[in-house]
């Protein structure tokens, strides 16, 4: 789950991370309000808030140097759908500005704190290239790009944040600050089960303070169980709606940008899946796991999700019977393809539990549903139905 970037400044302050003073606003007369309560002689950044990078550079992001001139940018930008490289070309609709006292910056750098899955510890991720696409920084001059791992039994350590600070040039006397703020940041990142804390740009400012000028940070939803307040940040306008109700029937789901869906038992059977269906030369459209203990009523939900996506042109059930049976599957098939029409092509593999009645609740149903043998028989089926049907 991601929040917005007010949002993870407020859960980051309560740790003693190191943040400007700002003011959230959902109308331009809020956004005047607020840099009246802000004070003082200017400028103001006035931010769209949305779950997506690359806000500048999308004209989301200005300096004001009155309140006016913060009503009249508000009034431009609230409503406004933004297209940024992380929102895709259907962008996001801005709904809130973050309105936020100015500072002298002295230099923008880059700091993160992630789990690094190839050695299963929590990582800083560093550079003196703040402010810009880590992404590109990455790609093309990967030797800006520290790297240091927290060990679980020792924990963040003053050290670590000294060398850190040195190999990224910041000035001695500001070393202290940046211990400080990293410090912080651990601590805030372990108490909430963050998965991503990113702070790009961190400031120095000419006076040698560490700053957060921008803030994002993602939490593990398998954790969200013991962080109510947390919980209640989520902004379902910046979710999938389909997501949504994936989560409402406890189904993995996550929309892809293919045209096959792919509804399977299990995370590992669906990567496998989705895998083979690459390789007979289509593309899926979402990574679906039912779960091992789906009922006919959960089956037939993770079906309407499917196809209500309308870039799914054909869909791939592809099922072991474990502690899943057939036919609950075969029965939860039917009940939501009589309910919305087959109006794709559905190709069903399943093996295991009760796989003959399964096969016969689906030959009885008078539905024109394909079945397969095996994985690729079912791949390949679903590909080239897909293709005779014009996707």
């Amino acid at each position: 789950m991601n929040i917005h970037e007010f949002q993870a400044k407020q859960v980051l302050a309560r740790y003693g991370v190191a943040t400007l003073r700002g003011e959230v606003a959902d109308t331009a007369g809020g956004v005047a309000e607020a840099i009246a309560k802000l004070g003082g002689t200017g400028p103001w950044v006035v931010k769209a808030q949305i779950h997506a990078g690359g806000r500048g550079k999308a004209g989301g992001v200005k300096l004001v140097k009155s309140a006016a001139e913060g009503r009249e940018y508000a009034d431009w930008l609230l409503g406004r759908t933004l297209v940024t490289h992380q929102t895709g070309p259907e962008g996001r609709v801005v709904r809130r500005c973050f309105v936020e006292e100015g500072c002298r910056i002295a230099r923008e750098l880059y700091l993160g704190l992630t789990l690094d899955r190839e050695t299963s510890l929590l990582t800083v991720i560093a550079s003196s290239e703040g402010g810009v696409d880590i992404e590109e920084v990455a790609t093309h001059t990967p030797e800006k790009i520290l790297r240091a791992a927290i060990l679980p039994e020792a924990g963040f350590q003053p050290f670590l944040a000294r060398k850190l600070g040195r190999q990224l040039g910041l000035p001695a006397a500001s070393l202290p600050s940046f211990g400080r703020f990293l410090g912080a940041l651990y601590e805030a990142t372990i108490a909430t089960d963050a998965a991503l804390v990113e702070i790009n740009p961190l400031v120095l400012t000419e006076d040698g303070q560490i700053l957060a000028l921008d803030a994002k940070m993602g939490f593990d939803d398998n954790a969200l169980f013991r962080h109510a307040d947390i919980r209640e940040l989520r902004d379902p306008n910046e979710e999938d709606p389909r997501e949504q109700q994936a989560q409402h029937f406890d189904l993995s789901y996550v929309a892809l940008d293919g045209s096959i869906g792919c509804m399977v038992n299990g995370a590992g059977l669906a990567m496998a899946t989705m895998d083979i269906v690459k390789y007979a030369g289509g593309e899926p459209a979402n990574f679906l796991d039912v779960g091992g203990g789906a009922d006919a009523k959960k089956v037939a939900a993770a079906f309407r999700i499917i196809l209500s996506d309308a870039a799914v042109k054909g869909v791939f059930v592809n099922i072991f019977g474990g502690i899943m049976r057939c036919d609950v599957l075969a029965e939860g098939v039917v009940v939501a393809a009589r309910e919305l029409g087959l109006k794709v092509p559905v190709v069903v593999r399943m093996e295991g539990t009760n796989v003959e009645l399964g096969r016969k609740i689906l030959a009885e149903s008078g539905l024109d549903i394909i079945t397969a043998s095996d994985m690729l028989d079912g791949a390949r089926k679903v590909v080239a139905a897909t293709q005779g049907a014009g996707a």
